[in-house]
């Protein structure tokens, strides 16, 4: 948290240097990456339910709300909120049509950000070995590295519990593997998959460049092709599993790491303060003003109470 607050600090100290009109490019940036990827994901549960009105507005509205809430919550709280709302915007869905759904967009993510850790590791050597990890000042899980009895404890707990799950799932949820086999139906429709899913994926993923290389335009960083995919490597594996805010520590740590010696510390710092601010500010605003618009009240408790049909039988 100090290098954190140290960032902010610095964040502070250079806003005022801070060029606007780039900024206001990379928030337009990340609006149309936001509808990018909420496009995909409305194409692939329209797949899956193709005898069912699946509204554009719904899903994305849907898709932003968690967006939303995933930008303040740490451990993707957000996700659960949109495939609530999915769940209530399509007739006769199941819940685990829309969460396997998710696992359909992983397909390209993965892909994708799999290739970008391969550039950054045999191109660039920019990637910390195991060993170095726990050193990263303000790394998210430099506690667990340090305590390997504790990491290797919860990483059982996390085992048992899912083990435990799949049990109850088994027994409890009818037809699980065919809903599950259900989501993925636009997967075995190769050209369809790529006209109606990877597509908006692709432009998701280069939206989120063109929003990095506006950014270090605004903070006087060198905007050279390299750069821009290292911020977004560091994004990526912020984004794994966050535990503070939007993971801004994991990325602060590796931003520093693959920079070092070519950036100032202090710019650093400052710029991953503005690139968090920026996406942040935009997923929150944008996903709030989708919950407010999707559930047309303020009592979102209440609003988002489940429907009384479940899926689960006896």
């Amino acid at each position: 948290m100090i290098r954190v607050l140290d960032g902010i600090d610095a964040f502070l100290d250079q806003l005022a240097s801070v060029h606007p009109l780039p900024v206001l490019f990379a928030v337009l940036a990340q609006l149309a990456k936001l509808t990018c990827t909420s496009m995909a994901w409305r194409n692939v549960l329209a797949a899956a339910y193709p005898n069912e009105v699946v509204r554009r507005r719904s899903i994305v509205g849907a898709y932003l709300a968690g967006v939303g809430v995933n930008a303040l919550v740490p451990l993707r709280a957000g996700d659960a909120v949109r495939v609530l709302l999915a769940h209530r915007a399509i007739g006769r869905s199941t819940y685990t049509t829309i969460v396997s759904s998710t696992l359909v967009l992983s397909i390209f993510d993965i892909a994708a950000a799999s290739a970008l850790l391969t550039w950054a590791a045999l191109t660039q050597d920019a990637l910390p070995g195991l060993g170095e990890l726990p050193e990263l000042p303000s790394f998210d899980f430099s506690w667990l590295l340090d305590h390997p009895l504790a990491a290797e404890l919860l990483l059982a707990g996390l085992v048992i519990v899912a083990v435990a799950v799949g049990i109850w799932i088994h027994g409890h949820v009818l037809d699980f593997w065919d809903r599950v086999k259900q989501a993925f139906a636009v997967v075995r429709r190769p050209t369809l998959y790529l006209r109606t899913v990877a597509f908006w994926q692709a432009g998701d993923w280069i939206l989120r460049l063109v929003a990095i290389w506006f950014l270090l335009d605004a903070f006087d960083i060198p905007q050279t092709p390299e750069n821009v995919l290292l911020v977004q490597v560091s994004a990526s594996i912020a984004t794994l599993l966050p535990l503070t805010p939007a993971g801004i520590g994991t990325e602060q740590a590796f931003l520093l790491y693959m920079f070092q010696g070519a950036v100032p510390s202090s710019k650093l710092l400052a710029f991953s303060v503005g690139l968090k601010f920026m996406t942040v500010g935009t997923n929150v605003v944008a996903g709030f003003t989708a919950i407010a618009l999707t559930l047309r009240t303020l009592r979102y408790k209440q609003a988002l109470a489940p429907p009384e049909e479940t899926e689960v039988s006896s």
